[in-house]
């Protein structure tokens, strides 16, 4: 009786666990189904928007700075590098600087280099105007960045505004009269005078060599005009009434002419009261 009862209970049992079982394995199973469905759709959405997303974050060239790749492809990779991310030792990165920075470097003939140096000099440039707006799209198209605004750049401007502005802001590096000045570690602020519009308005944008940088928070596009107004219709038509400029580097070659002209004014003087007496 007693193996009986044992061996009723046990089937009871194995009956009373297969439902329980079979429960566990659906749930299981249905798990399992719904992961690859879920997998499986995800794969198909990539699959479909993922070229999109990728046409967006690299858009087509325009014209114009399909033409400025060209030129940057032959001239200025050896320094900057195939894609524009710069080289070391020999040039920075160009993504993010913005077309205004290109349009003075280059339009100005500081770049190319031929050489590395303190700062880099001006020199007669290499590419037309036209090849510098192409480059500057090119490098604009790139990272985005500052850049020159189109038009006249001084339409109503205020000459008297321009000079306050250019006295405060300007006139420690560039001296009073825009001639320029010598800075520390063999560097120095050229002369403002071959220097247009839009390269003037670049400079303040970019902050070429140890310039700061004067963007829209910290000098407003109408006070750039107005300050552009001021160096090119007040200090490069200076008639210099107070005599000779020497240069308008300020008391330095003042003070120096001064000095020379006095000793030999005084060395003549002095002979002559010797010879007299």
């Amino acid at each position: 009786m007693t193996s009986d009862n044992d061996r009723r209970r046990g089937l009871l049992a194995r009956l009373r666990g297969r439902p329980v079982a079979r429960s566990r394995g659906r749930r299981r199973l249905g798990a399992a189904v719904r992961l690859i469905a879920a997998l499986t759709l995800a794969g198909g959405a990539y699959t479909v928007f993922a070229p999109g997303v990728q046409a967006q974050e690299n858009p087509p060239l325009t014209g114009a700075a399909a033409e400025g790749k060209a030129l940057f492809d032959v001239s200025c990779v050896t320094c900057h590098g195939r894609n524009a991310q710069g080289v070391d030792g020999r040039g920075p990165s160009l993504v993010g600087v913005g077309a205004a920075s290109v349009e003075f470097q280059v339009g100005t003939g500081r770049m190319p280099m031929a050489r590395q140096e303190a700062q880099a000099q001006r020199k007669p440039p290499v590419f037309t105007d036209e090849q510098v707006r192409q480059l500057a799209q090119y490098v604009q198209e790139l990272g985005g960045g500052p850049q020159v605004p189109e038009g006249h750049l001084r339409e109503g401007a205020d000459l008297a505004t321009g000079g306050e502005l250019f006295r405060i802001n300007c006139s420690q590096c560039h001296a009073f009269g825009g001639g320029g000045g010598a800075l520390s570690s063999g560097k120095f602020a050229p002369s403002l005078r071959p220097a247009s519009d839009r390269q003037i308005y670049a400079a303040m944008l970019s902050g070429p060599q140890n310039m700061p940088v004067f963007g829209d928070n910290q000098i407003t596009p109408e006070q750039k005009a107005d300050i552009i107004a001021y160096i090119q219709e007040t200090l490069k038509h200076d008639q210099d009434q107070g005599g000779f400029n020497l240069g308008r580097y300020g008391p330095s070659t003042e003070g120096l002419a001064a000095f020379l002209f006095g000793i030999i004014a005084l060395v003549f003087a002095s002979l002559w009261i010797a010879g007299k007496s």
